[in-house]
């Protein structure tokens, strides 16, 4: 039997269900299975839905017959068709969990098979989860978990794999989350930490890579690994870091381009107000780079003094659960993965400033780390964490901008990554 584990974090989770403030297929593609959609139309036959099921469920004809069969229809607003008046599934309230497709029944869950073990964690698309994994500060302790947990760990994906991209990612996915916790060092020198490692790596360990059929790869790895756990190390990178500024108009002109370029492609109107109400902030889609850059400024130079430390916790905590949620595996390289990382940073944090209650509370004359300012901030970022996740983060417009911005991740990937830096 499989060891299974998970973030604690996951441990407390229970879904709002309609109190909740979105919904788990909002914006979302529902794929179905060949299994499961045999058995939800044996559920239905002959009775009311029957009709419905066949109607809303479509054949997806470039995927055939397997793990995506089909596909749930969306209706005009981008939920879900089985959706119902109070924003819960028609279809599980009427036959339970085993009508669900596999996405809907594991959702926020996200479960992956590694080394034998049976690993567990949450999505970002869900509120829920967010508010979970950000604000509390044991949420990422790693605890054995009960299989139940897993929802479906039938459908768990498994990370194996004989070449040595597969087989050494464990080891420098533990050494990349051992640096996200260095809190001694700003966020920004750990990224840049991430970035520096990544570059040691590109030139013998990446997907394809064939080093390792030579001698004395596998002891390269384990000399470079070990040179990121060593405290000195990381302190010179940090002063090396620190000790570079570049204007700050390049880093606001590239945020700003990422959420104008999603507001119009995105059919959520709870993202889109969330969207146009951060680009006022910053004086309006038009404003330029500079301007932006200065607003953020005056921003940053009230809140972190007062709740940086808080700030702090959700960038950790989102960027080690990002580490755990989405393999670097499926990267072509570890600097491909830490640059996107560092963009989608620097977004989050360009966007949590530009939100309305955080504007407000930079505002106050008097700004102190109360109880009250603490939970007004934990709900902005919790709102902003959430519709990035679900709307920005895995974009094909941020990807693409990734790749522009890093040219290719190749060795001068780092310098460029720089730029994304400056903010955070």
């Amino acid at each position: 039997m499989s060891v299974v584990s998970a973030p604690r974090y996951l441990t407390r989770f229970q879904c709002l269900a309609e109190a909740c403030e979105d919904t788990c297929c909002a914006g979302l593609v529902v794929p179905v299975s060949e299994s499961r959609w045999s058995i939800l139309r044996g559920l239905v036959a002959g009775g009311p839905d029957a009709a419905r099921v066949e109607e809303l469920v479509v054949k997806d004809a470039g995927s055939g017959t397997g793990a995506e069969a089909a596909y749930v229809t969306k209706r005009e607003d981008g939920n879900c068709s089985f959706l119902d008046e109070r924003k819960l599934c028609s279809l599980h309230r009427k036959y339970g969990e085993v009508a669900l497709p596999d996405a809907c029944a594991m959702f926020p869950r996200v479960a992956t098979r590694r080394a034998g073990r049976l690993e567990v964690t949450g999505s970002f698309g869900c509120p829920e989860v967010v508010r979970l994994c950000l604000l509390a500060e044991d949420a990422l302790e790693q605890v054995a978990v009960d299989t139940s947990l897993v929802a479906r760990p039938e459908v768990a994906r498994a990370l194996e794999g004989e070449d040595a991209w597969m087989v050494h990612a464990a080891r420098v996915r533990d050494v990349a989350l051992g640096i996200l916790e260095r809190r001694e060092f700003p966020f920004a020198s750990r990224l840049f930490m991430l970035g520096e490692l990544a570059r040691r790596l590109g030139s013998f360990y990446f997907r394809g890579t064939e080093v390792f059929r030579e001698e004395g790869a596998e002891e390269l790895l384990t000399r470079t690994l070990a040179t990121f756990e060593v405290p000195e190390t990381l302190a010179a990178l940090h002063v090396a870091v620190s000790g570079v500024s570049l204007p700050g108009g390049p880093w606001a002109g590239i945020c700003g381009t990422v959420l104008r370029a999603r507001l119009g492609a995105v059919g959520s109107e709870r993202f889109a107000r969330w969207a146009r109400a951060v680009l006022a902030s910053y004086g309006g889609p038009q404003a330029l780079p500079e301007e932006v850059w200065a607003r953020y400024g005056e921003r940053r130079a009230r809140l972190e003094p007062v709740l940086g430390d808080r700030v702090e916790q959700y960038f950790r905590h989102h960027a080690m659960n990002h580490w755990l949620r989405h393999p670097f595996t499926d990267a072509p390289s570890v600097l491909d993965y830490v640059f996107k990382l560092a963009l989608r940073a620097a977004v989050l944090r360009w966007a949590l400033f530009g939100h309305p209650t955080v504007v407000a509370l930079c505002e106050r004359e008097d700004l102190q780390p109360t109880e009250e300012a603490r939970a007004l901030l934990d709900a902005a970022a919790v709102e902003c964490f959430q519709l990035s996740a679900k709307h920005l983060e895995q974009s094909s417009e941020l990807h693409a901008l990734a790749q522009g911005l890093s040219g290719g991740a190749g060795p001068e990937s780092l310098p460029r990554m720089l730029v994304l830096l400056q903010g955070l």
